[in-house]
């Protein structure tokens, strides 16, 4: 049987409020335990006490998800402050050409020089 391909790449991820995301499917699971807690018995007397639990899980783990998309997010911050200023700084002193060199610093791809990534480069290309 041949492998399937696909014909087309695939589309890029959708980025949104990933935090009021996780924390509104946080707030239903909590709201369905809450919910079935006065049902504890009848649950329990039917042996479908896993759905309280079910849910409560559901809560706990969403609790770990924001704490998790927060971090992310602020990294993702960081990230584009850190570079945003390395692109300030690269224009101000007119990024690195002959002129750097010639006062003894290192030129792009030589041994010892840094590499920036930027946004508008190919995943995983440096400048």
């Amino acid at each position: 049987m041949k492998k399937w391909t696909p014909l087309h790449e695939a589309p890029e991820p959708l980025e949104g409020n990933v935090v009021a995301t996780i924390s509104g499917g946080t707030i239903v699971w909590f709201v369905l335990f809450l919910t079935q807690l006065p049902f504890y018995s009848w649950f329990d007397d039917h042996d479908h006490l896993w759905w309280l639990w079910t849910c409560l899980a559901g809560a706990g783990l969403g609790l770990i998800g924001i704490w998790y998309v927060r971090g992310r997010d602020e990294a993702i911050r960081r990230h584009a402050a850190e570079a945003e200023a390395a692109r300030a700084s690269d224009a101000t002193a007119g990024g690195a050409g002959a002129d750097d060199t010639a006062a003894g610093g290192t030129a792009p791809g030589e041994a010892g020089a840094t590499a920036v990534a930027r946004p508008s480069d190919e995943a995983g290309a440096t400048a």
